[in-house]
Order: structure tokens, then sequence, then C-alpha cells
């Protein structure tokens, strides 16, 4: 059965409308087909990059017929260069745009789900040794991560450096003035204050660099101290909280960049200004850039607006801080967990005691997660193809 059930011309044939079966219409404009045609002259067969440019494509472009074939796929012949296309109408479907694009500010992607201290009851999870081989099950652990925001993972060898063995799962690691990965334990004129026996607020890392490393993993080696406990706060269910007890506040978060800086050691100076709420061009809740510890002088603010800002973010705060937002667990050695920096705030509270408290941390980016995620998503799918074109022959 046919996506489509009719092809027309539309608007003197710079345009087209395709009829669906249920009833819609979607429009598309005859440059952005174009520059989008499959075809082996715009795009390479070995890698789908593009092999014109958009100023290649000709003055008065127009679509002189359309029809559908029997496969259901459309067929276009473009003038003024007298080129025959066709276009997959599953292809086509998925790339609608001919809708209304308004949408509120704050709103999130619908792959992704908020969560908070409820989730403590199915915090995501997996065994080391079960995702390293196991493809299907790495896949689902990456597929929480991106879905979450974070995931936990046990079973992990207890030795120096392990966590690396975790990124090479999914990327590569994203080294800085840290070093490819860096001691969370006490030190004697530390650099950080992660590295002292104190309670930290719940907060994003590295909110002075551009861009910032959008994943981070905590490894535990050996956690005998007395507390220490480890929280992750889900950011974008802290600001739907705030869009809803303050729109003016969450409106405030968005609208002025916050500033921060690092001066932990004399060959290291870094600055950003960015919002804490970050929103993309159509309103989607994009990231959250929270640390109180690495905030600067805020100077991007209006006199008239400064002290509501402050309020905001005295709000935003009081909703990181709140126990219902948490979830809390602490780590064993062999145990980690990885956090989508961009989305995901983490603390501890303090510890002490005769005991140690030794973890290991490193920065990945997650691009890299996602693009194996994919990749592994369509590998397993083309093996349940096979397998079911096998079993029917």
């Amino acid at each position: 059965m046919h996506i489509f059930t009719q092809a027309e011309l539309y608007d003197d044939g710079s345009a087209i409308r395709l009829h669906c079966r249920q009833g819609s219409t979607f429009r598309f404009h005859a440059v952005w087909l174009r520059d989008n045609a499959p075809d082996s002259d715009t795009r390479s067969a070995d890698n789908g990059q593009k092999l014109i440019t958009v100023g290649e494509i000709p003055q008065g472009l127009k679509i002189n017929s359309i029809e559908i074939d029997d496969a259901g796929d459309i067929q276009i012949l473009f003038s003024p260069e007298h080129k025959l296309v066709t276009y997959s109408a599953d292809w086509l479907r998925r790339h609608v745009y001919d809708f209304d694009h308004h949408s509120e500010a704050g709103w999130l992607n619908p792959q992704l789900e908020t969560w908070g201290s409820a989730l403590s009851d199915s915090i995501p999870t997996a065994d080391f040794f079960e995702i390293s081989s196991n493809p299907r099950s790495l896949m689902q652990w990456l597929d929480k991560i991106n879905r979450y925001g974070f995931a936990t993972l046990s079973g992990g060898p207890i030795e120096s450096g392990a966590l690396i063995r975790i990124v090479d799962l999914f990327g590569y690691i994203r080294e800085t003035n840290y070093g490819k990965w860096f001691e969370v334990q006490n030190e004697v004129k530390p650099t950080n204050l992660a590295y002292t026996g104190l309670g930290l607020q719940a907060h994003t890392d590295n909110p002075y660099r551009n861009p910032v490393p959008t994943l981070q993993i905590l490894y535990c080696l050996e956690n005998s101290a007395q507390g220490g406990e480890s929280l992750v706060i889900d950011g974008f269910a802290v600001c739907h909280r705030l869009l809803k007890e303050s729109p003016r506040s969450f409106d405030l978060l968005c609208r002025y960049n916050a500033r921060f800086e690092y001066r932990g050691s004399k060959d290291v100076c870094l600055h950003a200004r960015c919002p804490v709420i970050d929103l993309a061009a159509d309103g989607e809740l994009r990231s959250v850039r929270f640390n109180n510890r690495s905030a600067a002088a805020i100077t991007d603010v209006p006199y008239g607006d400064m002290a509501d800002y402050y309020e905001a973010l005295k709000l935003f705060s009081n909703i990181v801080d709140d126990p219902s937002m948490a979830i809390r667990f602490k780590l064993k050695p062999g145990e980690s967990f990885i956090v989508d920096n961009t989305r995901v705030l983490h603390s501890r509270l303090p510890f002490s005691g005769t005991g140690k408290r030794w973890l290991q941390g490193c920065y990945a980016d997650k691009d890299g997660l996602v693009s194996s995620l994919e990749v592994l998503n369509h590998k397993l799918a083309d093996q349940i193809s096979e397998i079911t074109t096998d079993n029917l022959q």
C-alpha cells in the first residue's frame, strides 16, 4: 500500500503537493527537493555528502512533471536541467516540514524522558562485561543514557584507568587540562574543590569551557570512607519545574548570559559566557550550565533585571537542592556512572573517617555516543531482517 495516493504540481511548478492515504497533504519546494536529490550527481554514493553547492542550483528552477511510480515513490522532472529524480516516499514522509513550527519555549525532544527521585527504583544500569561483549546490550545501555541523560555500570575491573575502556565502547576521550583522566580524592593543596572531602552542590562540569565536555564518567576504585554518596539531578526536569513555577525566572535564565571562570592553576585561565538555560532557535530545551563554584561576576544582565535575575538563580538552585529531584547512590569498587554533562547535574555528599574514597573521572563527547547508538541500531535491524528473510525462504 503506497504512502502517497496523489502527487501534483503546486504554485506554478515551484513546489509540489502530496496527498497521503490518511487524508493529510504535504508541500515541498522545488529548490528544497533539488538540494536534497539522492542521485549520484548530487550526492556521493560512497559517503552521502553533497557534490553540489546551493549556489549551483539553477535560477528559475521549476518542476515540469511529477508522478507516482509503481513502487509508490515520487518521480520529478526539473527544468531547466531536464533532470529526472526519484525520491523515496518513505524518505519524504520522514522529512516533512509543511506543518506549524511554532513551539512553546522549553519543549523537549520526544526521545528524552525527564525524571526525579522516583527513578531510584529503576536506575538505568548495565554490567561492564555484558556490554563489552554483547552489541545488543551495549545498544540498550547507550539508549538509556541518551533517553535519561545518565546510567550506571557495575562489574568493572578494579584497576586504574579502567574507565577508558568504557569510553572505547562508544567514542573517544575528551582530553582537558586535567589530563585524559583525573583522580577524585583528597589533595593537600587542591586545584579544584572536587579534590577535597567537602560536599558539593549538584552542578554541571567545566561550565567555563566552550564547548563543555558533553559526557562525564566517574569510576570507583575504592569507597570505604564515611559518606561520599553520589547524587544526580535531571536538569531538564529542573527547567520544566522552574517554567511552571515562575515563567519570568525561566525567561531571565534563558535570555541573559551567566559568566564562568577557572583559574585553578597558574597555567590555566578559562572563561565562558552562556545562559544557564540554553534554548535552540525554535525553543527546544538544549542544555543546562550550572555550577556555583565556578560562577564569575555577572555583567550581562541590565540593572533593571539584575535583582529578578538573582531571584531566578535562587529559585533554580532551590529546585536543584530539593531531595525529590535527586537520585542518590553510593558507588562500590568496579562501579561507575556516566552523565550527559549538558543536561544532568551531579553532586556528592561530604565524606570523612578512616576509610578512603578514590574515584577516577574522564570526559567524552555525546556525538560519539549517539553515532555509535545509531550504527548499532542499523546493524542489529539488518541482522533481524536477514534472519527473517532466511526463515521465509
